[in-house]
């Protein structure tokens, strides 16, 4: 039997690099705190949220339940061992509070996915194809073997993670794990987010994924930005199976990158595989 499944949002770094508390940072109108906590709830986990221990009277992060980080421990680690040592049987899906991209999609895919043999189940990075180890789930001898990790003097859980039985997953939504660390990258982000602009689309739908959505095309309105967002958008409403990385994208009759902008007006077509995925 699998171990239980519960939810761990990690707020207890320093911030350095955006000289002010990144959990408080509010994007469209919410915390990062809130939000990471809030995409938890909605897979049904119990969420607890990894402290430090001067921040336990902070009033956001009051409001949840708390696990103060390991005191002799750097980095996302203390969070990690903290959590297990609270509850040892546990498999632990750990976010960290700074993906402001984070959509459900993702969630649903990780745990969907989820290998209760293995290590550890995980993202690749868009980027560079390395385990995204702060969007991950933990299983509990896992974290186990990240304490005897940490005791031969290395704290990174990237590095844990390639050198473990960990399974890796294509992300769904490539821009879902991108994460904000200094200033620019939050305007960046808020850019994106807090347009509040709503386009109106034209969406057409083929093979599966008009199955699934229960028709070809419809007109959308939408604030998503990007090709990403949108899919993202209507793969939550519609329970799309496929992600991203087994359908092509058109915009106007053009193929386009899941990252290209939208604009209002737009036709934009998801192609899945021939045989319907």
């Amino acid at each position: 039997m699998s171990a239980p499944l519960r939810g761990l949002v990690l707020s207890g770094g320093r911030s350095t690099r955006m000289r002010q508390d990144k959990a408080a940072l509010a994007i469209s109108g919410v915390s990062q705190l809130q939000r990471a906590a809030g995409l938890l709830t909605g897979q049904g986990l119990a969420v607890s949220v990894s402290v430090r221990a001067d921040q336990t009277s902070d009033p956001l992060r009051a409001r949840y339940p708390q696990i103060i980080d390991a005191g002799d421990v750097q980095g996302p680690a203390a969070g990690l061992l903290a959590a297990h040592s609270a509850d040892p049987q546990a498999a632990w899906l750990v976010l960290a509070c700074d993906l402001p991209h984070l959509d459900a999609l993702t969630l649903t895919t990780l745990i969907a996915a989820r290998d209760a043999s293995r290590t550890a189940t995980a993202f690749c990075s868009s980027s560079d194809g390395l385990p995204e180890p702060l969007c991950a789930i933990y299983e509990p001898a896992g974290l186990a073997a990240l304490r005897n990790f940490v005791a031969g003097g290395r704290s990174c859980p990237r590095k844990f993670l390639i050198q473990s039985d960990t399974l890796l997953l294509a992300q769904p939504n490539p821009e879902a794990l991108a994460n904000v660390n200094t200033p620019e990258e939050l305007q960046a982000a808020r850019a994106v987010l807090d347009t509040g602009a709503a386009l109106t689309l034209r969406v057409q739908y083929f093979a599966l994924l008009r199955d699934q959505a229960g028709r070809s095309e419809e007109q959308v309105t939408t604030t998503a930005a990007t090709a990403a967002q949108l899919y993202s958008e209507l793969a939550v409403r519609y329970g799309f199976t496929l992600g991203s990385e087994s359908l092509k994208v058109a915009i106007n009759t053009e193929f386009a990158e899941w990252s290209a902008p939208l604009a209002a007006g737009d036709t934009v077509v998801f192609i899945p595989p021939v045989a319907g995925g």
